[in-house]
């Protein structure tokens, strides 16, 4: 790699947690803040007021400096910490300009959203199909849940939709279903129709974790759940949780609990299964990565 820093290209840096286990892969973000508002959004302990999205100054003119300093054979995910579709990506196509950016210049580009706004750029997608993945978060099919969850974001059935699209037009996909919050999204029932929702539409592997707690979203949650705020408050207590990078983790076998009962009803449907910072690696489809980026490198 040329001895040059980047603008907006960074290396992907999970916190140094000692659970990640995503590959090499660099990161972008075409955009600052989210417009989605989701209540367990861990990115508002350092972006205060995240529902104000904005486009960064000179993003694709700082882009192309950028991919002429670093190596050409990387993978390159957009985006880790604000999505790369916000609603005014409608009027900015800032995203879309920097997927056909990297695509065309041979980049491998894993795409995360929880947006039904991503089928605007379908024709590029198809273009560039074999270097591309895209990743869909849907934590529930309940969309009277989703609503208070994930103000901001299109419901689930849009997301569904635009999952079923993007499989028929030969793009890869994988789902999220993340995070697992006790007493808010994880009724058995409705995570097995979801899994088969999800399956029917053709993606290729599920990836789950469990919610972890920082103080701002675990006081946002118990808020809009009132009904079950106390219990939510005594599960990540400091007697209850464990404290793993500064976040608030249920406890080892509670986790290991839910992951296994995901495990289960995704492998059932001959899907692959994924945990995401929880440390169960073993429980994961071996040779596949949390993030869905495997299907990059699969001819």
């Amino acid at each position: 790699m040329k001895n040059k820093s980047t603008s907006v290209v960074k290396p992907f840096d999970p916190w140094r947690s000692p659970l990640c286990t995503c590959p090499m892969k660099w990161v972008v973000h075409p955009y600052t803040g989210c417009s989605h508002g989701c209540l367990y959004c861990y990115a508002t302990s350092y972006i205060p007021r995240h529902s104000l999205v904005r486009a960064k100054n000179n993003f694709i003119e700082r882009l192309r400096r950028d991919i002429d300093r670093i190596p050409k054979n990387i993978l390159i995910e957009m985006s880790s910490s604000s999505d790369p579709y916000p609603s005014i990506e409608s009027q900015y196509n800032l995203t879309r300009r920097t997927l056909f950016t990297l695509l065309s210049r041979g980049f491998k580009v894993l795409v995360l959203t929880k947006s039904s706004l991503i089928v605007k750029d379908l024709d590029v997608l198809k273009k560039f199909r074999n270097n591309v993945v895209v990743s869909i978060t849907i934590t529930t099919l309940d969309e009277s849940i989703a609503l208070r969850l994930e103000p901001g974001a299109p419901l689930p059935s849009e997301r569904l939709r635009a999952i079923e699209i993007l499989t028929q037009s030969g793009i890869k996909v994988v789902a999220r279903i993340d995070p697992i919050i006790p007493l808010v999204n994880d009724d058995f029932n409705n995570i097995k129709k979801l899994v088969s929702e999800l399956s029917k539409r053709g993606v290729l592997q599920i990836t789950s974790s469990t919610y972890k707690a920082r103080y701002d979203s675990l006081k946002r949650l118990t808020i809009v759940f009132p009904h079950i705020g106390e219990k939510l408050q005594e599960m990540y207590s400091k007697d209850s949780a464990e404290n793993i990078n500064g976040y608030r983790y249920l406890n080892i076998s509670l986790r290991c609990n839910y992951m296994r009962i995901m495990k289960e009803l995704v492998e059932n449907e001959g899907i692959v299964f994924a945990t995401c910072r929880e440390g169960f690696r073993n429980l994961n489809t071996p040779g596949f990565e949390c993030d869905g980026s495997s299907y990059l490198f699969i001819d």
